[in-house]
């Protein structure tokens, strides 16, 4: 299994915890991922003195051995473009740290760039680049 972080960025007004919430459902839906994906929503940090409570603002994936970076990342570019408006999201595998801007095309070789990171990150002994 290997854990992969995901926040969203949404526009003023936007909602994170239910863009999170809308992945999740469509990760689990995705025939080809459903089986290998579980997630849980979070709160990336605890309340600080005089708050009250925080939202969950982070989708903690477990992904399965059989998951593949480029299967993940059709899924994720097919759910944003289905979102009316996309918000910006921010995948983190171990050290490895992906951001996909609001506006980022689904093109083929973005695609391939995600999956490989993705891949690269999941390998043992994967460097500790960004992206």
């Amino acid at each position: 299994m290997t854990d992969l972080d995901v926040r969203a960025a949404t526009e003023p007004g936007g909602d994170p915890e239910e863009e999170l919430r809308s992945l999740m459902r469509w990760l689990h839906e995705d025939e080809g991922l459903h089986r290998q994906v579980r997630g849980t929503l979070t709160a990336s940090r605890g309340p600080r003195p005089g708050e009250m409570g925080l939202g969950f603002d982070l989708l903690q994936l477990a992904l399965g051995t059989a998951v593949s970076g480029g299967s993940l990342a059709v899924s994720v570019f097919q759910w944003r473009d289905a979102r009316r408006r996309a918000p910006e999201l921010t995948l983190r595998v171990g050290e490895i740290e992906i951001r996909i801007p609001r506006d980022a095309a689904g093109d083929p070789e973005t695609l391939r760039r995600i999956a490989a990171l993705l891949d690269e990150a999941r390998e043992p002994g994967g460097d500790d680049r960004t992206a």
